[in-house]
């Protein structure tokens, strides 16, 4: 019982550090690129606009379809590693 708890203390952190990695990278796209950074971003010309703006509008979207498939794809060899995973 005693290494049950252990495997799933264990499994959790992972799984805890996967979030917060995940939200690190999320804020930092939406917020910080987006709206903090743009100043600093605005001479970089990316499709005839400035990178702030192109990451206000079309980098945050590409961003999160990278973290959605990035966490799908951890969590699948998370829950490997722990033996959780799906059959």
């Amino acid at each position: 019982m005693s290494g049950h708890s252990y495997d799933s203390e264990q499994y959790w952190k992972a799984n805890l550090r996967l979030i917060i990695g995940s939200l690190v990278v999320w804020a930092l796209v939406s917020y910080g690129f987006a709206i903090l950074l743009r100043p600093m971003l605005a001479g970089i010309h990316v499709g005839g606009t400035d990178l702030g703006f192109w990451f206000a509008q079309q980098g945050s979207i590409l961003a999160f379809i990278v973290l959605i498939f990035h966490y799908a794809w951890r969590m699948n060899k998370i829950d490997e590693k722990f033996g959780v995973h799906e059959e």
